[in-house]
């Protein structure tokens, strides 16, 4: 028996003793209402939910009135366990019996439907208590908004915060980070910089969330120097950046190939006593290969090893990828050995590396036996994996074969996406057949697939070269009414 299974069974053994004894008068002393709803909150964390109902039926059977504390502890026991559903009949139950819910009531059942992905839900159910039941506070708005923000629906968020100050309901720093956050996430960086701006007006001081939120979108939009300059305000404000925002510093750097200043920020932020992450060594190590440094990414996956930072698969696949596109396989191999003896099996990232690297080094025999062999671990090859092994087998004068996998993974039902009709249609031009091309180039709008730039041109280039002239004007006054040109 584990650890954590004979601490639970303990826990329980003791609540259940608790509950015997509390159940029943001992020593002459009863237990009160607020005894038994401290009780239901226990069992409630502990997810034991039967104990919890049966608890309320003891407050029952003692003729005590459940009052709103208890009601809104089993509401958030049920919601906390993933029963948002059953919370709701809860409170339907007995708001029809003449209960009733408080804030904090509500505040965890909206929470419970937003975590599900029941924004909408959430909403109508703000709209049936506003003014009726309770009143609303910044919790129960900012729940929403946050949830608005997440499914990057940035125009009711922001409806909602204007709700809120209009009913005179105040903004704090989480109402918006979740702005910012979400207007970010749909690339309105203007926008979310604004309420940065609106968070100093209303005397609301940003944390170390707002300026990461910040600093990481543009970042990703590749506007580092921005970024920095958000570092030095941020600084200024007196508030301290974690390794999160400098990580996410290093990240852009990477990302516009000025993998030195990433490093640079790693050897200063140990310096400046900021320890850096496992993310802060996969990003910098990512950063490396990308731009063929390997012996540096090398150094560096042994420096964080030195360090006793564990590498997670991320830092793995990184620099099993970094290997494998330049030539390394063997050592590739051996750090797929070290994953498994370090109890961090790979997944298919891993193995699309390997695979990649075995069809490029003409090798696509290995490549589909390895395959064979990672789906009879229950490891399952997704369309990244398959487009480089049909783009292998072209490459490698396997036309036939990489036709068969193409049609078996149509009569399978799998996603084909545009790559896989790409390096299809790209495989059966260089082999001199023209006509399957244009036969795919319909098939693949029959399932929803656009044709892009690369599918034309392909087809086109080929259909010249065949002095096919007049089809090829054809599917070029198509290209350019698609506006591909």
């Amino acid at each position: 028996m584990s650890f954590t299974t004979r601490s639970r069974l303990i826990s329980y053994s003791n609540f259940a003793i608790s509950f015997h004894f509390l159940s029943k008068p001992f020593n002459g002393i009863t237990p009160d209402i607020a005894t038994l709803t401290i009780l239901i909150n226990c069992f409630s964390h502990l997810g034991q939910l039967n104990f919890a109902f049966s608890t309320l039926a003891k407050i029952l059977k003692l003729g005590y009135q459940p009052n709103t504390i208890t009601l809104t502890t089993l509401v958030n026991g049920l919601c906390l366990n993933g029963k948002v559903r059953e919370a709701l009949h809860f409170h339907d139950y007995v708001v029809a019996r003449g209960f009733h819910f408080d804030q904090f009531g509500y505040a965890s059942l909206i929470n419970g439907l937003c975590k599900i992905g029941e924004t909408r839900a959430a909403m109508q159910l703000l709209r049936k208590i506003e003014g009726k039941l309770v009143r609303l506070n910044e919790v129960i708005y900012n729940t929403i908004i946050d949830s608005f923000c997440k499914d990057k629906c940035v125009d009711d968020a922001y409806e909602l915060y204007s709700e809120m100050i209009a009913k005179r309901i105040s903004p704090d720093v989480v109402t918006f980070n979740s702005l910012i956050y979400g207007f970010c996430i749909v690339g309105q960086l203007k926008k979310a910089s604004r309420f940065l701006n609106e968070m100093v007006l209303r005397n609301i001081y940003p944390d170390v969330c707002t300026f990461t939120i910040l600093v990481d979108a543009l970042c990703k939009e590749g506007n580092v120097k921005e970024a920095k300059n958000l570092l030095v305000v941020m600084m200024k404000e007196g508030v301290i950046p974690d390794v999160i925002v400098y990580n996410s510093l290093m990240n852009g750097y990477c990302l516009v190939n000025e993998v030195n200043k990433a490093e640079h920020v790693l050897r200063t932020i140990s310096r400046m006593g900021v320890a850096p992450s496992v993310r802060s060594y996969s990003i910098m190590i990512n950063g490396f290969c990308k731009m063929k440094m390997v012996n540096e990414a090398l150094s560096l996956f042994n420096e964080m090893c030195c360090k006793g930072i564990a590498p997670d698969t991320v830092t793995y696949n990184s620099l099993i990828d970094g290997l494998c596109k330049s030539g390394r396989i063997s050592h590739a191999w051996k750090l797929v050995d070290e994953m498994h003896d370090n109890g961090q099996p790979a997944d298919i990232f891993t193995y699309s590396s390997l695979i990649d690297a075995l069809c490029k080094n003409y090798l696509v025999d290995k490549a589909i036996a390895l395959i064979k062999e990672i789906k009879d671990h229950g490891i399952v090859p997704d369309m990244c994996t398959y487009n480089i092994l049909i783009g292998g087998l072209c490459k490698g004068g396997q036309l036939k074969n990489a036709h068969n996998i193409f049609k078996d993974l149509l009569t399978k039902g799998y996603c084909l996406n545009i790559q896989t009709y790409n390096i299809m249609i790209n495989g059966l031009c260089k082999d001199g057949l023209f006509d399957e091309p244009e036969a795919l180039l319909s098939k693949m709008e029959d399932n929803g697939i656009i044709p892009d730039a690369i599918t034309y041109e392909t087809i086109i280039r080929a259909l010249f070269h065949k002095d096919e002239n007049e089809k090829a004007e054809k599917l070029l006054c198509e290209m350019i009414a698609r506006g591909l040109l």
